[in-house]
């Protein structure tokens, strides 16, 4: 894994990127997320702007359990949900990246939310590192 900034948990792969998306789909429903919104950015930049732009989508996970525990400690928390996990094409491989609520939860000031971010983090370090074992 590497970590170019303090706000994200990145990982790179061989994998196509179709494959990566199913698989990060299927790691992410094994630790109880679910995919809300799925946003392809090539098609909208071209449908929208005619830009030819690289293959490159983002997933906005989200863990009802944990979801629910982080409003109920602090209602304004849902303009910072859902988890974004993000794959774009590099060249010969794959970037496969996922927010770290750790970083991004700082900025909320209830040490509650913050356990709760930790534990966020863990399942999505998982997913992001079984994207990494798997190619």
């Amino acid at each position: 894994m590497k970590n170019d900034n303090n706000f994200s948990i990145t990982t790179e792969t061989k994998l196509g990127f179709d494959e990566v998306i199913e698989l990060a789909t299927n790691l992410l429903a094994e630790r109880g997320f679910g995919i809300l919104t799925e946003i392809d950015v090539k098609a909208t930049l071209k449908k929208k702007l005619d830009i030819d732009y690289k293959p490159y989508r983002i997933l906005g996970a989200c863990n009802p359990s944990y979801a629910h525990g982080a409003l109920n400690l602090e209602p304004y928390i849902g303009v910072l949900m859902p988890c974004n996990v993000v794959v774009w094409d590099n060249g010969d491989h794959r970037i496969v990246t996922a927010m770290d609520p750790r970083a991004v939860f700082t900025i909320v000031d209830k040490p509650e939310v913050h356990e709760v971010a930790k534990e966020v983090y863990q399942k999505l370090y998982e997913v992001i590192k079984g994207i990494e074992e798997a190619g």
